[in-house]
């Protein structure tokens, strides 16, 4: 059975010290949790501290983002390698706030994740389209560029190893969330994006998250709906209880279906 993942985004929040109480906490909710794959992505300053609490928990350590390149004059950035030495297993790539507030482009979105495979990280690719591109009818042409751009050239092996979160930009730390119907056509469209380009069987195994103002209030909503895989975590991954709560819906999900 595929393992849906329950991933926590804390972009710029939490020093240190609340990172590893906020592990510590997270850690004797999660006891019972048997089949839900859970992805804490802390600030750069804290994945070494994390990295060392979650080494023998089940609980995995991703990064925000990284540079393409391995080493050289980008000051401010973090390289792959980097990652992996302080226990990175994912990180999160194309992330809305990277394209839209620090300008990153398609082509930089996919030498990142070509870097990170090479690295044996594993990416999870972020697209999703804004209010302005929905009211205008091209949420579906911009799902296909933004796929396309990332995973042209790819192998089925690598393809299997990366994740896909749809998150649209307008439900993004609004509150405002995608109703079922808008999040199935979006991850529908992906997954034969995929089947299109790999194969229908491809398709199935991967996993389509969806991001946007998830909450413990609408989860179990979410994950029984047709072709979500899981969820990215914004501001509700900020608080142990109600990140937990999501992860537990995640795997009630999953054990049901046994």
């Amino acid at each position: 059975m595929k393992r849906y993942i329950a991933a926590a985004n804390w972009k710029m929040n939490k020093d240190v010290p609340e990172s590893r109480e906020f592990v510590k906490e997270l850690l004797k909710k999660l006891l019972n949790i048997k089949d839900a794959e859970v992805i804490l992505c802390p600030p750069f300053t804290s994945l070494f501290s994390i990295g060392e609490l979650l080494k023998k928990s089940k609980v995995r350590l991703g990064a925000q983002n990284m540079h393409f390149a391995d080493s050289g004059a980008f000051t401010g950035e973090i390289s792959a390698g980097m990652l992996k030495s302080v226990y990175c297993e994912y990180v999160i790539l194309g992330h809305s706030e990277r394209r839209h507030v620090f300008g990153e482009t398609d082509e930089d979105i996919h030498k990142k994740l070509l870097k990170a495979l090479e690295k044996e990280l594993k990416p999870i690719l972020c697209v999703g389209e804004t209010l302005e591109e929905r009211q205008s009818g091209r949420t579906i042409d911009v799902l296909k560029q933004q796929y396309r751009a990332a995973f042209d050239g790819l192998s089925d092996n690598d393809m299997r190893r990366c994740a896909i979160a749809y998150e649209p930009v307008w439900a993004i730390g609004t509150g405002v969330v995608a109703t079922p119907e808008q999040a199935s056509e979006a991850h529908r469209e992906i997954r034969q994006l995929i089947a299109r380009q790999f194969s229908g069987d491809l398709a199935q195994e991967m996993r389509i998250l969806y991001g946007g103002s998830v909450k413990p209030e609408n989860a179990d909503e979410l994950i029984a709906t047709d072709e979500i895989d899981g969820f990215l975590v914004g501001g509700a991954g900020l608080k142990v209880d109600s990140f937990a709560s999501i992860v537990q819906s995640v795997d009630n999900y999953l054990q049901a279906q046994e």
